[in-house]
């Protein structure tokens, strides 16, 4: 019996020891990784005035679609803005070209990228609050850290890959459709968004439903992308969705951001689970 008591205090001798180099030194060297990949991350969205001289460079997209090629075009994105867009549209009843620009004074704020960028800033403080010298004195702490961090990179990571589901009268509501010259002609919707590492372009050709139209009119709910068919009501008329164009291009920078937050959210799984090994021996005791 004393035999088997010496050996479980050893074991439990040791087992200390390992949480205690955990919470002491692994801890911290995780920290540093996370920091040196969210930095990496940050500076992939880029702005003016974050450590470099004049206004962020501008780069240019061009739009294209394997299914479709009634839309052309060419995006300007500078930072977290839209900066300029060129689009040609190719109407499917005439043929007629339509061109429509963006007004020289105006860019549109890509919310998503804005809100990822945010939430990386918010990971980043939330690590840099836990210096070297600090010293972690419970895995309950720790876990605590993680999540609070987990939750900043999944919110900047759904930011991304989540569009917003938008009603056409919100789409028609937007400030997007002010921003064009010549202006949009009054069938014609525009919604821009991102979605993973594509910004997409989205364009609605409407017609208006007939007050003795024998259709059952039925508004649309909200969407990332409405199909030909869609019903809304905007003023007194009452329209409906003939053809849908949507276009893309891949942003390069948005791929890289997106690994960035999946090998961070490995990082911290991993050492809560190192965390969680110990716990199950332990309430969280301090060391």
């Amino acid at each position: 019996m004393a035999t088997v008591m010496a050996a479980t205090a050893a074991e439990r001798a040791v087992l200390e020891e390992e949480f205690r180099w955990l919470l002491h030194d692994e801890v911290h060297a995780v920290l540093r990784q996370l920091q040196d990949i969210l930095k990496e991350a940050s500076l992939r969205f880029t702005l003016p005035g974050s450590g470099t001289e004049g206004p962020t460079k501008q780069e240019n997209f061009i739009l294209g679609s394997c299914g479709t090629d009634q839309v052309k075009g060419v995006l300007t994105l500078q930072g977290d803005a839209l900066s300029q867009a060129d689009v040609n549209l190719k109407m499917p009843r005439n043929n007629q070209l339509l061109h429509f620009a963006f007004r020289e004074d105006k860019q549109w704020k890509l919310q998503q990228i804005q809100d990822a960028r945010n939430h990386v800033s918010q990971a980043i403080y939330l690590l840099a609050n836990r210096e070297e010298s600090y010293q972690f004195r419970t895995g309950a702490e720790v876990l605590k850290l993680m999540d609070a961090v987990m939750l900043q990179l999944t919110r900047a990571r759904n930011r991304l890959t989540t569009p917003a589901t938008l009603t056409l009268p919100e789409i028609a509501a937007s400030g997007l459709t002010r921003m064009f010259a010549p202006a949009l002609p009054s069938d014609l919707l525009v919604n821009v968004y991102i979605s993973l590492n594509k910004l997409c372009l989205t364009v609605y050709q409407l017609h208006a439903l007939q007050p003795n139209s024998t259709k059952n009119f039925r508004p649309a709910g909200g969407a990332v992308l409405h199909n030909p068919g869609a019903m809304f009501e905007w003023g007194a008329q009452r329209l409906e969705v003939s053809h849908v164009h949507k276009v893309e291009c891949v942003i390069p920078w948005l791929n890289d951001a997106l690994v960035f937050f999946t090998v961070s959210l490995q990082l911290c799984q991993q050492l809560k689970d190192k965390i969680s090994v110990f716990s199950s021996y332990w309430s969280y005791r301090p060391f």
